[in-house]
Order: C-alpha cells, then sequence, then structure tokens
C-alpha cells in the first residue's frame, strides 16, 4: 500500500501537465469511499492558450486494445469524470479540500490548481486475473486511472505528449465485525464435521480445519484432500467463474470401516505458490510493486452485482475418496470464508500493543 509522507508526480513530455498525489490507494468502506484528491500543475507558456482537463475513469478490461474485434473493444469504461482544473471554474480556496492539497499548493506555487473526485458507492475495487508466463499484453482487470491533459475543449483532440496518466488503487480492509464461524456437517453414507475457527482471515496468516471422521461405511476412505479454492467469477461480461485451488494439503490419511479420524489440517494460501498459474484472481497492484491473492469481494446492499467487473470468494473443501471394489466414490464438504487485509490502523495498534505488552515489568 502506499506509504505515508509521499508524494507521487508524473509530468507529461511537453511539460505543460503535471500531477501530484498524496496517496494511490482509496479504501473502500462499504458504505462509503475515500475522495481522490491532487494537485495540477502547469506550464502557462507551454500551453499556448490550451485548457487543462483531469478525469478519473474505472476500466474494466479483458483483452489487450490491439485485439478489438469487428470494431467490438475489450475493454469497457465503467466509470468516468472529468473536472476542468485550468482556466479554474471556481475559487482555489474552495477546491481545497485536503490538508495534502494545501501543502502541495502552497510547496508548488501560483501554476498548481487543485482537484477531487469523489466514487460512486456501485464500482468493483482494484482486481485483476493472472495471466500465464507466456501471456503478452495487458491482463484481464478492473483498473482506475487519473489522467490529466491539456486541450482546446474536454472533447478536442488530446496529444499523447500533452497528457500524463497515473494508476490508481480501490482497496478494502477487513470489516470490524466478523461473522460467525463457518461449519459444515455431513450424516449419511458417513459422519464427517469440518469447521473454522472464525470466518475471516488475514493474508499469510495460517487457516486450520478441524475435520472429525466417523466411517459408519462398510468401505475404506482412502484418502482426505483439504483445500482452499479461490472462486473468480467475472460477472461482467460472460459470467465466467474461476475455481483454483491455491493451497491444498494431502497428507495420505485413511479411515478403515467402523474408524475414526480427528485431525486438524493446516493451509497457507499465497500468491507465492501459485505464481506460474493462469487465472488466478489478484489484487490490483501499481508497477513495480508486488501484490497478493485477491481479496474477498463485499459489496454493499442493493448493489447489483453485474457491475461489479470481477467478484472473488474464498472456500474450504474437504473431500474424501472412498474405495470400492472397482470404482471410488466422492463426498465432499465446503466451508466459506473470508480472506482479507486488516485496516492499517488496526495493524499499527497491535504493534503497539504488543510492543507494550513483551516490554511490561513481570
Amino acid at each position: 500500500m502506499s506509504p505515508k509522507n509521499v508524494v507521487f508526480k508524473k509530468i507529461c513530455k511537453d511539460k505543460s501537465v503535471g500531477v501530484y498525489m498524496g496517496r494511490r490507494d482509496f479504501v473502500d468502506h462499504v458504505d462509503s469511499v475515500d475522495p481522490v484528491d491532487g494537485v495540477i500543475i502547469i506550464d502557462p507558456e507551454a500551453l499556448q492558450g490550451r485548457k487543462v482537463f483531469v478525469t478519473l475513469s474505472c476500466t474494466f478490461r479483458y483483452g489487450r486494445d490491439d485485439m478489438d474485434v469487428m470494431g467490438i473493444a475489450f475493454r469497457r469504461e465503467l466509470y468516468l469524470s472529468t473536472r476542468q482544473v485550468y482556466p479554474p471554474l471556481q475559487d482555489l480556496e474552495k477546491g481545497v479540500h485536503t490538508k495534502t492539497q494545501a501543502k502541495l499548493l502552497r510547496k508548488l506555487g501560483h501554476n498548481a490548481y487543485p482537484f477531487f473526485f469523489e466514487f460512486p458507492d456501485n464500482l468493483p475495487c482494484s482486481v485483476a486475473l493472472q495471466p500465464a508466463p507466456k501471456d503478452v499484453g495487458k491482463q484481464c482487470a478492473v483498473e482506475f486511472e487519473i489522467k490529466a491533459f491539456s486541450a482546446e475543449s474536454q472533447d478536442g483532440k488530446v496529444h499523447r505528449r500533452s497528457s500524463v496518466k497515473l494508476l490508481l488503487r480501490k482497496v478494502q480492509y477487513a470489516p470490524e465485525s466478523a461473522g460467525v464461524a463457518p461449519s459444515a456437517m455431513l450424516e449419511k453414507p458417513l459422519h464427517v464435521k469440518a469447521s473454522l475457527e472464525k470466518e475471516l482471515f488475514y493474508h499469510g496468516e495460517p487457516i486450520k480445519v478441524n475435520v472429525c471422521i466417523t466411517n459408519d461405511s462398510s468401505k475404506n476412505i482412502k484418502n482426505i484432500i483439504v483445500s482452499v479454492d479461490q472462486v473468480a467469477n467475472v460477472v461482467l461480461y460472460s459470467n465466467d467463474s474461476y475455481a483454483k485451488s491455491v493451497a491444498i494439503e494431502e497428507p495420505g490419511d485413511s479411515i478403515p470401516p467402523g474408524a475414526t479420524l480427528q485431525k486438524v489440517y493446516t493451509l497457507l494460501p499465497l500468491l507465492a505458490n501459485n505464481r506460474e498459474r493462469r487465472g488466478i484472481a489478484l489484487d490490483g497492484k501499481l508497477k513495480h510493486e508486488d501484490t497478493n491473492l485477491a481479496s474477498s469481494t463485499i459489496v454493499k446492499d442493493g448493489v447489483l452485482k453485474e457491475v461489479m467487473g470481477i467478484m472473488v470468494s474464498y472456500r474450504i473443501m474437504v473431500k474424501l475418496i472412498i474405495g470400492g471394489s472397482v470404482t471410488s466414490d466422492e463426498v465432499d464438504l465446503e466451508l466459506p470464508f473470508k480472506l482479507m487485509h486488516p485496516k492499517p490502523d488496526a495493524v499499527r495498534w497491535r504493534r503497539r500493543w504488543s510492543s507494550r505488552s513483551s516490554s511490561a515489568p513481570t
């Protein structure tokens, strides 16, 4: 995530327009979304009378731009908002909404102008499907972007040398209140119970799956497979669904007829173990930064899921392979759960509390 006290800047090639922002990560709190704010700096001489505009866009891309077929683009603009920055349409003081903007304006001088956007509450978060190692071009993804440009008018021709783009991320953190710990039970043909300690897990946190099996059948349970499945639903254009195991535990446990097994299986879903696999959903990333498996999608009540681009969920699958004289049967149990990042403030609080606890006198 974007560090504090860092200013992100980018200047176009002809030096007429530049973008300055204090952050590039914006949090979706489900009931509201952090506004996007920054400052545009201009060079009046390089502008040569042109106006300056800034846009905030959200795009769903499901193919490379050069793969357009019969005039159908492999990208869809989910949101686009444009503001005229120069000449300003309002007093400078009315355009300043944050302390970061005020500091940047003081530092950059009289040729700097603020911009401010508010996200609608029905846009997806930044997410992408991992391409195969040999795939080229842009991946299937939901992307957010700030673009500043100079032109004769808002709809006028924009030259590449006179425009600059900065990629943003819209992210969600784990909610403060967690749901009920998942559990599932099957009584026939076997007695099987599986449960988790809680509903919400953080990225990088081991997941312990409690499994209790009583084999009341006359057949041998030959194998037990416990896995974490990531389910990515591409809901915008095709409603495709991709279920991928991102962590798996298969120790070779078996249970003869009349026997019971009670065991805790530990799983750790990590991108590091899935980097070569095409179609794994990832959290959106900025250039030169690493990312992780995509976080679970949380949708505000009343928002149409069809406009969410790519929706991600996770489940624990407990699979039993039951042996027969000729063929084998399978029995499955499913435990849905959430995988997310904690809020940065919560992480800092836990670190301070841990530090105080470790240094307290005994």
